[in-house]
């Protein structure tokens, strides 16, 4: 977050121009088993020993990381053993409100690591967790996902679950080695909608699927006011010369388990991507802040816009967009096209060939609103309908957070598969490194990597959770 993260940064982006130049087959995507030094478990259905209490560590508790610890001690079967961040206010406010949750019963004992940018290793050293929940600046994500795997934990990271194709293979290296489940919180394959799509998808409704459109479209330009301290003071330093999709993961993992991407019928295959003009975060800066101060010292390279379309190995498309800077409301798109329907969000809408029954007359029309209670009756989740109530009351995106927390220790505690495996967290965020490789080639096509090395094929698809 000072010189040496914005040096990090530009020797990262000049390493990214130094790939695009090498022969395609020495090209980041293509090191399908540059790390492959040994055949190791695959991790796509992988069962953990059940847990009956899970120990939980939290690194980080800022913006994310506070939400996740607190909603994390409301659930039964959790003990919080340690709570790390930079900031000692925030380790110290997470674990006072842990501790009121388990009004005096649980959570009472929480180690606390601060003040130290190596405090972590030394929670993960003492306390031996069983999951540690890892909410920190991107740059960090990998290196702290494969040494909580090592030190015998359960990893589970915010997204993207690395910035780079090498760390990715790490990661599912260290996963496969240690039989350390390393899941990427995608909290958005929680949401209400999301859920109901996947349901409709997996009954059939909208026949085979052809097509999806997915999105992050938010202005987040406001962050750059935490210029200190907060997400703006080191996110900001990511658009400096950064030129891609950074943040796909949020639209396009709802859409990849619709299709089933990397489970059995489908995988990635093949990703172009184009910028628009980087103009908005230079003239935010411009108009926000003296000449002087550093955010005008940066030139803003990532173009606005990212648009990038993904080919799967069947031959669906996949259109995934970023935008984190112009005004306009936020989406995600969340569509997906079949060859009986659409079903779409943003708002929420469905359009069926032959219309929607008792709502529409035909497909040109969209079934929308108060319409769709009918659907949400037939079609509804059955985990949204186990969980829907107390997720909202939970809170955390209209209880898609609480959800993610409720299922991880769940299954931890059940010992059932993670609704997200670790190649699915790998496959969403490579779309990051892999769409500034194909930007700076000016739009040319670059392969996905396999990390599942050819198992994809024997994944089960995820399941219609009860």
């Amino acid at each position: 977050m000072n010189s040496n993260r914005r040096d990090f940064l530009k020797k990262t982006s000049i390493a990214g121009a130094g790939m695009a130049m090498l022969p395609n087959f020495l090209q980041a995507s293509n090191f399908t088993n540059a790390f492959n030094f040994n055949q190791q478990k695959y991790m796509g259905d992988f069962i953990a020993p059940k847990l009956e209490t899970v120990r939980c560590a939290f690194i980080g508790v800022g913006a994310r990381g506070s939400g996740h610890s607190t909603r994390t001690a409301t659930i039964e079967g959790t003990e919080v053993v340690a709570i790390c961040d930079l900031y000692e206010d925030l380790a110290t406010k997470s674990a006072n409100k842990c501790k009121e949750i388990g009004k005096g019963e649980r959570h009472q004992n929480i180690a606390l690591y601060h003040s130290d940018k190596k405090a972590w290793k030394k929670m993960l050293k003492k306390e031996k967790p069983d999951a540690v929940f890892i909410s920190t600046p991107w740059a960090d994500h990998a290196t702290m996902a494969i040494e909580a795997m090592k030190s015998g934990a359960h990893a589970f990271v915010e997204v993207p679950i690395a910035l780079t194709i090498e760390e990715m293979w790490k990661i599912v290296d260290t996963s496969e080695k240690t039989q350390k489940h390393c899941m990427m919180m995608e909290n958005v394959n929680y949401g209400r909608e999301e859920l109901l799509y996947l349901n409709m998808c997996r009954k059939g409704v909208i026949g085979e699927l052809l097509h999806g459109e997915a999105a992050y479209i938010h202005e987040l330009r406001f962050q750059m006011n935490e210029v200190e301290r907060g997400t703006g003071s080191w996110r900001t330093y990511e658009y400096e010369n950064r030129d891609g999709n950074l943040y796909p993961t949020h639209g396009l993992g709802p859409v990849a388990q619709y299709m089933n991407l990397g489970r059995g019928d489908d995988n990635f295959e093949r990703i172009v991507s184009m910028s628009s003009p980087a103009r908005g975060r230079n003239l935010y800066a411009k108009k926000n802040f003296p000449a002087d101060h550093k955010w005008n010292q940066l030139d803003f390279k990532g173009g606005d816009m990212n648009t990038s379309i993904i080919k799967s190995t069947i031959g669906r498309t996949v259109m995934v967009q970023w935008d984190e800077t112009s005004p306009r409301p936020y989406s995600r798109h969340n569509l997906i096209q079949g060859t009986k329907g659409t079903l779409t969000g943003f708002p929420t809408r469905i359009a069926l060939e032959g219309g929607v029954e008792d709502i529409t007359k035909n497909h040109h029309q969209w079934a929308q609103g108060e319409a769709l209670d009918a659907i949400y009756e037939k079609y509804e989740h059955p985990m949204y309908k186990r969980l829907g109530e107390i997720s909202k009351k939970q809170g955390g995106h209209g209880g898609m957070d609480f959800m993610m927390s409720y299922r991880i220790i769940e299954c931890l505690r059940k010992g059932q598969p993670l609704d997200q495996n670790v190649y699915e967290g790998c496959f969403w965020s490579a779309v990051g490194p892999l769409s500034e490789q194909s930007v700076m080639q000016h739009g040319s096509s670059v392969e996905f990597p396999d990390f599942t090395r050819g198992q994809w094929k024997n994944t089960k698809p995820l399941n219609i959770v009860s």
